[in-house]
C-alpha cells in the first residue's frame, strides 16, 4: 500500500516506516513492486480526522491484504495525525469494522472518518453492523473481465427497510473532554433544494447558530437613489414648484431637493416605471408601469401627491396588457382627462376621467414603435400620437369613439421623437433626422407644413418651449442644445455642446419655470443630470452609470463603496455621495476592495485592474485569461487574491502588503462558468457558484478542486456571498414567496452574522435572519427593481445595504432600522 499526501499531489516516495497496506490515491494505473494490483482489490476513499476536519487525504486501500485491520486502521491514524486510531465510521455514524464491509456493504460509501477507542453514542438507535470481523486472507486475483457474479461468504445485502442515513438525539451525543465530535453532524438532516430541476444536498456544519424563522428585528429603508433613466427613456424630468427634481429609477420616483441635498421617494409602483406626467396644477403625478409576472404587478397607471407621496387614483387594471408607454393630463379643463397608451400588439389608447374611474373611450391604433402621444392644450378631444413612422391626430367624438388623421404618410422611417406646441395651437415635431417640423392648420381644418428645417446632425431627443416664444431642442448624437426664435421664423438665437462624456439630449427643462432666466436641467443619454445655461458651462447634478451595472464591492472598515459596469466607469461612493469616478478602457463587472486600501476590478476581457482608492489612479493592469473575471475576492489578510472566470477556473495571484504588487501563483481548472466567489477564514479553500447554481469548492494549497462536500461543511468562511449552501439554503423554495421557481441572484451575509439580504431574478430584495436554513424562514421585501438584483453588499457596520440593478444601471443605499 502506498501513502498519499493531502491534496493528491503527485506520486511520492513510499516511506520506510509505512507498513505495505496503504496506497497512494491515484486513479489511473495501480501497481506495486511486486506486480500490478487490479480494481477489484482496491478502494479509493477519503479519510477524514475526526476531531479536525482541515486534517484529510485520500488513499487506495488493498483489501486483500493479510495485514489486520486494526493495524491498517493504526496506520490511517498516523496518516491523519492522530494517535492510537482505533474506530473507523461513514458519514452517517456506522462503524466499520473489517475488510469485508468496505467491500461490500459500505462500496458506495467514499467518506470515512477515523477515531480513537472513546465511546462516541450511548445506546444510540444506529444498528451496528453483524458482520463477522474476521480477517480476510489473500486470495488469488481473477481477471476482472471474467470474474464470477456469486456472493461473497460474509456479505448480507442491504435490507430495504434499513435507512441509508439515521440521525442521533442531541441527548444522546457524548461529547468527551467537551470537544465536539464528528456524530454531531448527525443531529440534524442535510438541507436538499431543487433548483432549475436539479436537486442539490448540502450538508450541515458541526455547530451554527440555530435557526430563527422569524423575520429580522430590523428592516430596509429607502434613504437614496443614485442614477436617471435616460438611456431608454424620453419627456421624463420636471421641476415642481418646491425646486424639487422629479424623474424616476427603476422602479421609483425620486424627488430630489438639491438646496437639502435630500431625496424623497414614491415606492408604489411593483415594476419599471415606463412613463410620467406631471398635473397642470403641479401637486399631482400620473406614472404607469411595465407588467410583472403575477397579479400583483399588473400594468397600470397611479396618480400621486408630491406632497404626501400618497396614491390617489390606481386605473387599468386589467385593461391594460404589457405596459404602459405614454401618459398625459389634458389641459384647458384643468387636468380632468388623462390618457394611456398600452404597450401591447394593439397599442390601445384609453381616455379617462380619472377622479370617478371612468373609462370615456378607447381605441386600437395598432401602430408599431409608437413612443408619445399628449392632449392638445386647446382642445381636450383632440390627442396627438406619435412614434416610428408616425404621427397622427385623433379627435374624441360624444359617442366616445375617435376619428384619426394621419399626418405622416406611411411607409415613413423617420421617428418622430417628441411634440410641442405654439401659443395659437401649431404644432411642433422633432424626428430622428433632426429635422423640426412646424404644422399649421387651414381655414377647414386640415392640417400643413407650414415650416420645415435641419436643426441637429441626425436625431432629436426633446424639445420644449419657454416663455416669449423661445424653442429649445437637444441632440441625441451631436449633444448640442440648441435655442429657436419662433417669432422670428424659428431664427437661430445661441447654441452650446455637451461634453461627450455627459452623452446626449434626452430631456430639457428650465430650473424656475415661468422664469426667462435660461437655466435649464438636462437629462442625458448616459443616465446623468446636468445643470447650466447656453451661455455658461454645464455641471453635473446626478451621476449614474450608463449602461449595465454589475460591479459592486464594499470596503472592509468603512462606508465607502465602489461600482463598476459596462459603460466602463468605475466610481466610488460614501453613501450618497460620489466621490470620483473614472473611466477605465474596459467593461467591468467584478470588485473587490483590498484590506489596505487598493480596489481590484475584474473586466470583461479578462483583466485585473488595480486602482488607488485615494484618487482613482490605475497603477497596474493585468491580462489573466480571455474569459470574463465574474468574481473577485481577497483572503483575509490581503496576501492572496482568487477571481473566478467565465471559463471555470479559479486564477490565483500572490499579492503585495499594499496591494499594489501581483504574482501569479496558479489556475484551478474548472469547466463550469462561475459567478460569486469566497474564502475561507483560514485562507486554504474556496468556495464557489457556477451558472447552473452548483457549489463547488477549491484547495488554495493544493490547487486542486475539493471533491467531497462533506468535507467542507465545517470550514468557516470569511464572507457568504455564494447564493447556494446550507447556511442559505431558507431563501430558495420559500414557502412565504409570491411566485415559484425564484432564482436567487446574489445574497450578502452581515458582518455581525445575523443577517441575510438576498435579491432575485424578478427584483425582490429580502432580508433574512442569518442562518437562513429552512424554507419557512420569514422575511422583510421590497420590490423596486423590474429586472436581475444584480448584486447586493451590507457597509461596514451593518447600518446600510447597497443594491445595484444590472441591466437598468439602478443604485440604490438602503438604510437598517428598527422594526
Amino acid at each position: 500500500m502506498w501513502y498519499a499526501s493531502p491534496g493528491n499531489q503527485g506520486w511520492g516516495s513510499k516511506p520506510a516506516s509505512r507498513k505495505p497496506s496503504i496506497m497512494e490515491a491515484d486513479l489511473g494505473t495501480l501497481s506495486t513492486t511486486s506486480g500490478s494490483i487490479k480494481r477489484s482489490a482496491g478502494r479509493v476513499i477519503r479519510i477524514i480526522n475526526n476531531l479536525d476536519h482541515s486534517v484529510q487525504c485520500r488513499v487506495l486501500l488493498n483489501l486483500r491484504t493479510s495485514q489486520p485491520f486494526e493495524e491498517v486502521l493504526e496506520d490511517l491514524g498516523q496518516v491523519l495525525k492522530i494517535n492510537g486510531a482505533k474506530k473507523m465510521y461513514t458519514g452517517t455514524g456506522q462503524e466499520v469494522r473489517s475488510f469485508s464491509q468496505l467491500r461490500n456493504e459500505f462500496a458506495d460509501v467514499d467518506t470515512f472518518y477515523l477515531a480513537t477507542g472513546t465511546a462516541l453514542i450511548a445506546g444510540s438507535p444506529i444498528r451496528r453492523s453483524r458482520s463477522r470481523p474476521s480477517v480476510v486472507a489473500a486470495a488469488p486475483i481473477l481477471p476482472t473481465e471474467e470474474l464470477p457474479k456469486v456472493p461473497l461468504r460474509g456479505a448480507r445485502p442491504r435490507s430495504k427497510s434499513r435507512p441509508r442515513i439515521l440521525y442521533a438525539p442531541e441527548s444522546e451525543i457524548l461529547r468527551p473532554n467537551g470537544e465536539y465530535t464528528m456524530l454531531d453532524i448527525m443531529k440534524e438532516e442535510p438541507t436538499k433544494v431543487t433548483i432549475r430541476g436539479l436537486r442539490r444536498t448540502f450538508y450541515p456544519p458541526v455547530h451554527h447558530a440555530p435557526a430563527d424563522n422569524s423575520p429580522p428585528d430590523k428592516k430596509l429603508q429607502l434613504q437614496w437613489v443614485h442614477g436617471y433613466r435616460g438611456i431608454d427613456a424620453r419627456r421624463n424630468l420636471w421641476v415642481l414648484p418646491s425646486g424639487e427634481l422629479l424623474y424616476y429609477v427603476a422602479a421609483v420616483a425620486v424627488l430630489f431637493d438639491r438646496d437639502e441635498d435630500a431625496q424623497r421617494h414614491y415606492t408604489g409602483h411593483t415594476e419599471d416605471i415606463m412613463c410620467m406626467d406631471v398635473h397642470p396644477s403641479r401637486e399631482l403625478v400620473a406614472s404607469g408601469q411595465k407588467a410583472g409576472r403575477d397579479r400583483k404587478s399588473q400594468a397600470h397607471v397611479r396618480i400621486w401627491s408630491t406632497e404626501s407621496l400618497q396614491t390617489l387614483y390606481v386605473f387599468g387594471m386589467g385593461e391594460l396588457d404589457s405596459g404602459v408607454t405614454a401618459v398625459a393630463f389634458s389641459q384647458l379643463n384643468g387636468g380632468s382627462y388623462i390618457l394611456a397608451v398600452d404597450s401591447g400588439r394593439e397599442s390601445i389608447l384609453s381616455v379617462w376621467q380619472w377622479q370617478w374611474g371612468h373609462l370615456l373611450g378607447k381605441v386600437a391604433t395598432l401602430q408599431e414603435g409608437l413612443s408619445g402621444a399628449a392632449f392638445h392644450p386647446l382642445d381636450d378631444n383632440l390627442i396627438i400620437t406619435h412614434g416610428r413612422g408616425h404621427l397622427a391626430f385623433w379627435h374624441r367624438r360624444k359617442d366616445g369613439f375617435f376619428e384619426r388623421t394621419d399626418i405622416v404618410k406611411q411607409p415613413s422611417r423617420s421617428h418622430v421623437t417628441s411634440v410641442q406646441f405654439e401659443p395659437d395651437g401649431d404644432v411642433i415635431t422633432a424626428d430622428s433626422d433632426g429635422f423640426i417640423t412646424i404644422y399649421s392648420v387651414d381655414s377647414d381644418g386640415a392640417y400643413f407644413v407650414r415650416t420645415e428645417f435641419e436643426a441637429h446632425n441626425k436625431g432629436i431627443g426633446c424639445l420644449i418651449m419657454l416663455g416669449e416664444g423661445t424653442l429649445l431642442s437637444g441632440g441625441e448624437k451631436d449633444r448640442k442644445i440648441a435655442a429657436w426664435d419662433s417669432l422670428q421664423n424659428y431664427k437661430k438665437i445661441a447654441d452650446t455642446k455637451l461634453p461627450e462624456a455627459a452623452g446626449g439630449v434626452r430631456t430639457i427643462y428650465p430650473q424656475r419655470p415661468g422664469r426667462n432666466d435660461g437655466n435649464i436641467y438636462v437629462g442625458t443619454t448616459r443616465n446623468n443630470i446636468l445643470e447650466g445655461s447656453l451661455q455658461r458651462r454645464f455641471t453635473q447634478v446626478v451621476f449614474g452609470h450608463g449602461r449595465q451595472l454589475w460591479g459592486l464591492a464594499a470596503h472592509p472598515d468603512d462606508e465607502l463603496y465602489a461600482t463598476a459596469g459596462h459603460d466602463k466607469h468605475v466610481a466610488l461612493w460614501r453613501k450618497n455621495k460620489l466621490i470620483w469616478t473614472i473611466q477605465t478602457g474596459y467593461e467591468c463587472v467584478a470588485l473587490a476592495f483590498h484590506p489596505f486600501g487598493t480596489l481590484a476590478a475584474g473586466s470583461t476581457e479578462g483583466h485585473l485592474l488595480v486602482i488607488n482608492c485615494e484618487n482613482g489612479a490605475v497603477m497596474l493592469t493585468l491580462r489573466v485569461c480571455g474569459s470574463p473575471l465574474n468574481c473577485v475576492a481577497y483572503n483575509q489578510v490581503g496576501d492572496m487574491i482568487a477571481m473566478g472566470s467565465q471559463n471555470g477556473s479559479i486564477y490565483l495571484f500572490r499579492v503585495s502588503r499594499d496591494g499594489f504588487s501581483y504574482k501569479k501563483v496558479n489556475k484551478i481548472r474548472g469547466s463550469q462558468p462561475l459567478t460569486h466567489l469566497d474564502w475561507s477564514m483560514d485562507g486554504n479553500f474556496v468556495q464557489t457558484v457556477t451558472i447552473d447554481f452548483d457549489l463547488l469548492f477549491w484547495d488554495a494549497k493544493s490547487l486542486s478542486p475539493e471533491r467531497s462536500p462533506i468535507a467542507m461543511k465545517d470550514v468557516k468562511w470569511l464572507t457568504n456571498n455564494c447564493t447556494v449552501g446550507f447556511l442559505v439554503a431558507g431563501q430558495w423554495s420559500n414557502r412565504y414567496y409570491s411566485t415559484t421557481n425564484t432564482i436567487v441572484a446574489t445574497c450578502s451575509r452581515s458582518a455581525a452574522h445575523d443577517m441575510l439580504a438576498s435579491g432575485d431574478a424578478e427584483g425582490y430584495l429580502r432580508l433574512f435572519r442569518y442562518p437562513c436554513i429552512t424554507p419557512r424562514a420569514e422575511f422583510h421585501e421590497s420590490k423596486v427593481y423590474s429586472g436581475m438584483l444584480a448584486c447586493v453588499r451590507f457597509l461596514c457596520g451593518d447600518h446600510t445595504l447597497i443594491t445595484v440593478g444590472g441591466t437598468d444601471a439602478s443604485l440604490m443605499v438602503w438604510d437598517i432600522v428598527e422594526e
